[in-house]
Parts: C-alpha cells; structure tokens; sequence
C-alpha cells in the first residue's frame, strides 16, 4: 500500500447516515499511470455508491471503486472516461 501523505491514516465515510471508517492498510494502491485525472473521483464515487447500494461490503465497494477511478484516469476527458461494469471486472480479474 503506498500512502501519499503520512499524515492520512484513514477514511471517514457516511454510509446510510451511519458513520464508518476504513483504514488506508486496508485499501491498495493501484498504481495505474495517470493520463487525466478529469473524472477519476466522480468514477470511484459512482462505484462506491452503486456497490454500497448492491450490498457489497465496504472493504469490496473500495477495492472496486479505487479499480473504477483509476480506470477513468487512464482516458482523457471525463463522460468518456467513465468504466463500464464490464471493464471494472475485468481489470481486477487481470489483478488476481
């Protein structure tokens, strides 16, 4: 896991008007090269929210999610960049 500032330890999200925290340990780095960073958050909001929503468990939604943002940063622009549920899965799959 690679910590871009030593300073973030955790992330503090509210899912369903209940509090929750994951601890960066417990998240991996990518490490995809960037190209546009355009749409990159809105994609891994997007994922969360959507697995969050299907039920998948926190520690999963965030897997998918950083899978879904660092996807939308290897294209340039932002609708354009936006992963199909097909390319998230295949990306991890490739990753296993």
């Amino acid at each position: 896991v690679e910590v871009l500032h030593p300073a973030v330890q955790n992330v503090h999200l509210a899912v369903q008007g209940q509090p929750v925290q994951l601890a960066l340990g417990e998240a991996v780095a990518l490490g995809q090269a960037a190209v546009d960073t355009t749409a990159a958050g809105d994609s891994f909001t997007a994922a969360l929210t959507v697995e969050l929503a299907r039920g998948r468990p926190l520690a999963e939604a965030v897997e998918w999610s950083n899978a879904a943002g660092a996807l939308a940063a290897t294209k340039l622009g932002a609708q354009p960049s936006l992963p199909t549920r097909a390319e998230v899965e295949s990306f991890l799959d490739a990753r296993t």
